[in-house]
């Protein structure tokens, strides 16, 4: 969905620039609920403000919806055709060749500094370690997700560096 939303919202019809749709998937990605719903909401609001934002969620959930429904009766009798399991493999590969591209043509809108790269090394070396050694950080009895932990990062990077930008602006 994201290529999807990336294309229809800034290149097709010109509601955002490619650094506002980067700022929405953000925090799309970080408020609970699928990211392309979270998307849809927030892109429908700025267009069109309250009814936008609920035509433009209701827009992307309910077809979906509709489909799986009428799938799930029958379900167990429609994957075991072996011409549906080899579309689902098919589909695979294409969903990632569509991320892969969307975040090629979203890449252009991101400004390259020392701190995006440190930034990216940290999240790359922690999303690795969570997908291959499932780490997490405990302390006390509590388990704390390094995904929390990279979006309390952010937060701080992106609340320190405003301030530093803006104190030097003001120099």
């Amino acid at each position: 969905m994201i290529p999807i939303l990336q294309r229809e919202v800034s290149e097709k019809r010109k509601w955002m620039k490619d650094e506002e749709m980067l700022d929405i998937l953000a925090i799309s990605e970080s408020t609970p609920g699928p990211i392309a719903v979270n998307t849809a909401t927030y892109v429908g609001y700025e267009v069109a403000g309250f009814w936008g934002s609920f035509f433009a969620t209701l827009g992307l959930v309910l077809p979906s919806f509709i489909i799986i429904y009428i799938i799930s009766f029958f379900y167990k009798d429609f994957m075991t055709w072996k011409i549906v399991q080899a579309a689902f493999k098919g589909l695979r590969i294409g969903v990632i060749i569509l991320l892969i591209k969307a975040v090629l043509k979203l890449k252009k809108a991101v400004k390259f500094s020392l701190l995006s790269w440190i930034i990216f090394a940290i999240v790359f070396i922690g999303l690795f370690l969570t997908t291959f050694f499932n780490v997490n950080i405990k302390i006390g009895s509590f388990s704390l997700s390094i995904s929390l932990l990279f979006i309390l990062f952010g937060i701080i990077v992106g609340i320190v560096s405003t301030a530093v930008s803006k104190k030097e602006d003001k120099e």
